[in-house]
């Protein structure tokens, strides 16, 4: 995703201040108007779209450990926000929403501040990539549905996201003709533009060009709604409440978590070899600080974007000098622009936020899951269908758990093999019915577990080990640890009852193949003592030449 030439160790970049002046100006002519658009959709005044172009922006330039990332609110975020402040402010007053947001956004930030001090930064894998598919497809797709209204100058009630669909077609016949003209002669403007010109200035000449109508046009007194009062002034200072924080703060803990996970996955996508290396935690610190400043400022809760990114990297933008000219160009908006920005009509915002939203529902992707993991596919679906059905901050806790579950049902089902050698040669294998010649010897069961073992899989573990000896009837069990990185307490005990078993059975237990880490937990329990070193061994290699060579391999197992 990065520009060409950018990997190629020859290319020798420009430090001086022109590239980072070109991408930074380019840059805020697609992020200033995208900024506005989205603090629609979290229906708020376009001003604190460009507050948070502007304060959170400069913080993230001093803080973070991405060259080129560019912060400021994102889709998703605005989406996830509406929802937040919707419930926090249900009657919409403006003096509320206001301060509610500043609330939410300083709450983000210090979560953030707050798992970077406790080098959290591992929280952003936590959301697995098919679930975060799923997930992004559903906020994509309820994002069109809350703007496609504003296309054809009608208000509808909202009421989820089904329900919205039926009452949108119901109110159909009260659509405003200029309005769809206007709406959808910017949409289909943009859609070609960002097809032919990926990245470019075409939102700020569509906001241009719809500010130039409605001006002349005298829009507004036809019915057509406009953006209205602007404050030309630079952000003020906005307190936060604590009356607030138990109501906004389940769903500043969901904005927080992916305002880092967009924020992580956005810089790296866009890091080159010479850059310096992505770092969590300090992203975390980055970010958080970005937003509870950002909070002071009037800002919504913001993050690394990947479009507006892509924009300082397709342009030549090497430094965080980048995101400084933007940030200049926000406050220079602001006090010069204000009253222009007022008369730009509804519909054309709508059709921005429609533009740079589609990008999010990828049917291909969901497709290559498919292709590859059923299960994947499953999680996607149901992340999606939970955004939908549930809502979008409901769709985030469906996400995590999801991911989580996932996480959970393979760690408690690990992989247990059965292993032969590969015929004629010294090669240890899983058994298959894609190698039906490889060798196995009477008396020997060598099995391999793979993962973790500990508490929630042990009793599975043990009773799949005891069929396979049950079915084998060896007079050695060699269980080969080598693909074994931990094992707690509970398994190590249930291993060392299961040894007891066996040998009343007549069956020796052999160990080989322990990292470090496990032979040091099974020294301390004493089940190594009790082993013997004549039954331990470095490799599963190792043990089967002991007892290939051995004159008594069945072994009396005392």
């Amino acid at each position: 995703m990065a520009p060409h030439g950018s990997d190629n160790p020859s290319h020798k970049p420009d430090h001086g201040l022109r590239p980072d002046l070109v991408a930074g100006l380019t840059a805020a002519a697609v992020v200033l108007p995208k900024a506005m658009a989205y603090a629609t959709v979290a229906g708020l005044p376009v001003s604190v779209g460009l507050y948070t172009a502007f304060v959170p922006m400069i913080v993230y330039a001093l803080l973070g450990t991405s060259r080129v990332l560019s912060t400021s609110s994102t889709t998703t975020l605005a989406i996830l926000a509406a929802a937040e402040l919707g419930m926090a402010v249900p009657d919409g007053d403006p003096a509320k929403l206001i301060t509610a947001t500043a609330t939410l956004t300083a709450l983000t930030g210090a979560l953030l501040v707050v798992a970077s001090v406790l080098r959290l930064g591992f929280v952003a894998n936590l959301i697995s990539t098919p679930v975060l598919t799923g997930f992004k497809a559903g906020i994509g797709l309820v994002i069109v549905l809350d703007q496609v209204p504003k296309l054809f100058g009608i208000h509808i009630a909202k009421e989820g996201f089904f329900r919205d669909v039926l009452s949108l077609v119901q109110h159909l016949p009260e659509s405003s003709f200029a309005t769809l003209v206007l709406g959808v002669t910017a949409l289909v403007v943009l859609l070609i533009t960002e097809r032919i010109w990926p990245h470019s200035p075409a939102p700020l000449a569509v906001v241009a060009a719809g500010i130039a109508v409605s001006w002349f046009g005298g829009l507004s007194g036809a019915g057509v709604a406009t953006v209205g009062l602007i404050p030309q002034s630079l952000p003020s200072i906005t307190l936060p409440t604590p009356d607030l924080v138990i109501t906004l703060l389940p769903g500043a803990i969901g904005i927080a978590l992916m305002s880092f996970t967009e924020t992580i996955a956005a810089g790296r996508a866009f890091a080159v070899r010479s850059d310096p290396p992505i770092r969590a935690n300090r992203e975390l610190l980055a970010v958080g600080a970005a937003n509870l400043s950002g909070a002071f400022f009037g800002a919504m809760p913001a993050g690394g974007g990947t479009s507006q990114t892509a924009v300082v990297r397709a342009v030549g933008g090497q430094t965080q000098k980048a995101s400084l000219v933007t940030a200049a160009a926000s406050a220079a908006t602001m006090l010069a622009l204000a009253p222009l920005l007022g008369l730009l009509p509804q519909a054309v915002l709508a059709a921005i936020v429609i533009v740079y939203s589609i990008g999010l529902i990828q049917p291909l992707e969901f497709a290559s899951i498919r292709k590859v993991r059923t299960m994947e596919f499953r999680w996607a679906l149901a992340a999606f269908l939970g955004v939908l059905a549930f809502g979008t901050l409901q769709g985030i806790v469906v996400a995590i758990v999801l991911s989580l579950i996932g996480l959970s049902s393979q760690a408690a089902r690990p992989r247990i093999h059965v292993i032969g050698r590969k015929r004629g040669e010294d090669l240890l294998r899983p058994a298959s019915p894609e190698h039906p010649d490889d060798e196995t010897f009477e008396g020997l069961l060598i099995v391999r577990p793979e993962g973790r073992l500990f508490f929630a899989n042990a009793q599975q573990v043990g009773d799949r080990i005891r069929e396979l000896v049950a079915k084998d009837k060896p007079g050695v069990l060699m269980l080969d640890f080598s693909r074994v990185f931990d094992i707690e307490y509970s398994a190590l005990q249930m291993m060392i009852d299961g040894e007891r078993r066996f040998a009343e059975e007549g069956v020796a237990i052999w160990l080989a193949g322990l990292n470090p880490d496990v032979l040091d937990y099974v020294r301390r329990s004493g089940f190594a003592n009790h082993v013997g070193k004549d039954r331990m061994f470095p490799t599963a290699e190792a043990g089967l030449l002991r007892y290939l060579t051995s004159s008594r391999p069945a072994a009396d197992g005392g």
